[in-house]
């Protein structure tokens, strides 16, 4: 899915929220020309019988966003309590009543021609209406791509690093060209990295192996959730380690991972499929356990989430005094 949005839409920029159709940039701004930005993917579900959003593990998110800014010597004034105040504020103004996606942005933003950066920054944080990001009730499709994974000593994959998915649309354009629908990518050593926009996860043997962050990979916070989940509530062996493309064949498993997709499973893998063709028990349970605890409906994941409209979650105190300190 492609998510457009309502010129009308509120949206935070400059130091203020305003109109998506105001929030405007000059085209010799930095970022546009060199990919010198960051972002971050934030979800939030909305529960009808909760009458709720639910803003998942945004602490989180924002800490990671504000560290890997740091890479692009990026400064981002505002604390997290504060961006999480904001993007709290951005959804009451829009009134949401439905699934979201939030998208924080830092960037360079001289006004000039050089590749060299300096102290110029922005931010911005815009959140729209967002529906499933992948179709996969019954599985995807996924090809491996021709394009490698870029190194961390090029520019780091473990940070949403804008110039950085130049590297996923090609790998995206690739596969979806051959009639996949998502690709995977290989990093230099020939191992598994992850997919185009989402991180990987097999089942092999009763364990559920993905690769390690260090093969290239994003330290994805859905994959973090993924991998307690699969721990705590199921009991199984989670490992990191190198993956062969050759097991991607032969695994009993396979599923994707992220923000945007949630938990994919995938069933076919280069025109092969992976063991019946159909999601497994593994990915199903996992599957269930991500949707429930993302919705506030298992009491153990509870401090996972932030409520939108001020449920009766125990959150509700933290999030007033939070607000407060602004």
């Amino acid at each position: 899915m492609n998510a457009s949005a309502d010129p009308s839409l509120i949206v935070y920029f400059n130091g203020k929220y305003m109109p998506l159709r105001d929030a405007q940039v000059n085209i010799l701004t930095h970022a546009l020309h060199y990919g010198t930005g960051v972002f971050e993917g934030i979800r939030a579900h909305w529960v009808p019988t909760e009458d709720e959003l639910f803003i998942l593990r945004m602490h989180e998110h924002y800490d990671r966003w504000k560290k890997n800014c740091g890479i692009l010597r990026i400064g981002v004034p505002a604390s997290t309590a504060e961006l999480c105040a904001i993007t709290v504020e951005l959804m009451r103004k829009n009134g949401f009543h439905t699934n979201v996606y939030v998208r924080p942005l830092a960037f360079k933003s001289a006004k000039r021609i050089g590749v060299s950066t300096d102290d110029e920054n922005a931010f911005a944080i815009v959140a729209l209406p967002f529906g499933e990001y992948l179709h996969c009730d019954n599985g995807i499709h996924a090809g491996v791509s021709s394009w490698r994974r870029i190194e961390d000593n090029a520019i780091p994959a473990r940070a949403k690093i804008c110039g950085a998915y130049v590297n996923s649309a090609l790998a995206s354009d690739d596969v979806r060209l051959a009639g996949y629908d998502e690709a995977i990518f290989l990093n230099e050593s020939g191992h598994v990295a992850e997919g185009a926009t989402c991180n990987l996860f097999m089942v092999r043997d009763g364990k559920v192996i993905t690769p390690a962050v260090t093969e290239n990979a994003l330290e994805g916070i859905t994959r973090n959730c993924v991998m307690e989940l699969a721990f705590r509530e199921m009991g199984l062996r989670v490992v990191e380690r190198p993956i062969d493309r050759s097991e991607l064949y032969a695994c009993d498993e396979l599923f994707f991972t992220g923000t945007a997709v949630g938990l994919a499973p995938i069933v076919r893998v280069d025109h092969r499929q992976v063991k019946d063709g159909v999601t497994g028990p593994v990915t199903h349970a996992l599957r269930r356990l991500y949707f429930d605890a993302t919705r506030g409906h298992l009491e153990a994941y509870w401090n996972w989430l932030t409520p939108v409209y001020q449920s009766r979650m125990r959150h509700e105190q933290e999030l007033v005094s939070m607000a407060d300190t602004i």
